[in-house]
């Protein structure tokens, strides 16, 4: 399946840092943008909306004091071989079950929430449902000096806010960084562009200083759509396309200029700056018709340096789609899955890729962004009721997603209108504190 992406209407930074990307499993020629931030550019991944302080995107999100958790100059921890956040040499495998325990002390399927509509990061959704969840990701979005997420607090003490928040509620911070869509989604002419990579760099490069800073485990997700995007760009063949990776990241020199080069630049700076994080590249089920070759470039790029494989099943409800009223969701497809497995499309058809993903890179899953939807057998919806029916199957089957190379789940909305916590029913809420009262152990 292919995909597109599209940004929320009016977002505060709250979770989702400026603005929401939607990424999920359908197609970038499906209905091409879904949207702008307002204020931002009508581009899919445009400028950062807003302007002044404490407007989207604007330069005080959250309330957070900038430099708390770590203030001052952005350090490193800097020295030492660059080596796996798990120990051993790169490319050192650990289980999910082992890295369960390095991001909560106990080796649990993982669970978390993020991507709220709410600027006061204390009150996210994902602290609001009366049970403490793994984990609770936000976005960091933009490009260094350029109005992105780091220009936010002084030194780029944004992400501090947000690991301080977590840490605070007992929950472990995930960051998705979507810096690459900052020119537009799916247009990767910047990367042999200085004047884009070089502030790319020195972004990535702050976000593991603030890590360090903060000194305990945090997750880092890579570009979701991008990869997939650079897969069908380049044909499959990451060399042939040109990154501007050495002349804006003197520590990769000696790394190649193109995606290969950049893919493993990401993972060597993590493993520099932020030994503690745990970090994934993104793989998309629409990047090629075939798992294999998806396996064969992310491999290439460095997903099997990486600690984890991350991917999403839909960003938003299957039942928004089927409405096709939201311009958000216009999509062509049947996103509603059949929970018997008996008909196409159905969990286990999605699972059965899901498998060979993390087999072939020899790395655990966490999916990301799913939908919040009730189960029903009336298709579509309206504005914050759409049907979908990921979550009821999930935790229903947890034990099917762990089977598949899985460490976890993490909830959310891509878009706007979408169906929520606080508009389900309480379905989510019970579904999370029923889990937590006897949660399935990995291995």
């Amino acid at each position: 399946m292919l995909h597109m992406i599209g940004l929320s209407k009016s977002l505060v930074v709250g979770a989702a840092l400026g603005l929401v990307m939607g990424c999920g499993s359908s197609s970038p020629k499906a209905g091409g943008m879904a949207g702008a931030a307002s204020g931002g550019d009508t581009s899919s991944g445009g400028a950062v909306p807003g302007g002044g302080p404490n407007a989207i995107g604007g330069a005080e999100p959250g309330g957070g004091t900038p430099g708390s958790s770590g203030g001052g100059t952005p350090g490193s921890s800097g020295g030492g071989t660059p080596g796996n956040s798990n120990g051993g040499t790169p490319g050192a495998m650990s289980s999910a079950a082992e890295l369960a325990m390095k991001l909560r002390g106990k080796s649990n399927f993982l669970i978390g929430a993020g991507n709220d509509l709410n600027n006061d990061h204390a009150m996210d959704g994902a602290y609001q449902l009366g049970t403490t969840v793994d984990l609770h990701y936000a976005y960091l979005v933009g490009l260094m000096s350029k109005g992105g997420w780091a220009d936010w607090n002084a030194g780029g003490t944004f992400v501090n806010v947000l690991t301080d928040t977590a840490n605070a509620k007992g929950v472990t911070p995930m960051f998705t960084l979507y810096s690459m869509a900052a020119a537009g989604d799916g247009n990767l002419a910047g990367l042999s562009d200085d004047s884009y990579m070089k502030p790319y760099f020195d972004g990535l490069k702050l976000l593991y200083q603030r890590l360090d800073a903060f000194g305990k485990p945090a997750v880092v997700h890579f570009e979701p759509d991008f990869w997939a995007y650079a897969e069908q760009q380049s044909k499959d063949s990451p060399a042939s396309m040109k990154v501007n990776v050495t002349a804006n990241a003197p520590d990769c020199a000696g790394l190649s200029n193109d995606l290969i080069g950049l893919g493993h630049c990401m993972v060597k700076l993590a493993r520099m700056y932020a030994p503690k994080a745990i970090i994934g590249f993104h793989a998309s089920e629409w990047s090629a018709d075939d798992s294999a070759a998806t396996i064969k470039f992310l491999k290439a790029v460095g997903a099997d340096q990486a600690d984890i494989v991350i991917a999403d099943m839909l960003d938003r409800d299957a039942g928004c789609f089927e409405a096709a009223q939201d311009p958000n969701c216009q999509r062509q497809g049947n996103f509603y899955w059949d929970e018997t497995n008996q008909t196409s499309p159905n969990f286990h058809e999605y699972l059965a890729w899901a498998k060979a993903i993390t087999s072939g890179l020899g790395r655990p899953m966490l999916w990301w962004q799913v939908p919040y939807g009730v189960p029903s057998a009336t298709k579509g919806g309206t504005a914050g009721h759409y049907r979908d029916n990921r979550v009821h199957y999930i935790f229903t089957h947890i034990q099917e997603f762990i089977d598949a190379g899985g460490l976890g789940v993490t909830f959310g909305a891509g878009a706007e209108n979408q169906t929520s916590p606080t508009t389900d029913g309480g379905q989510f809420k019970a579904a999370v504190g029923a889990y937590f009262t006897k949660p399935v152990a990995l291995r």
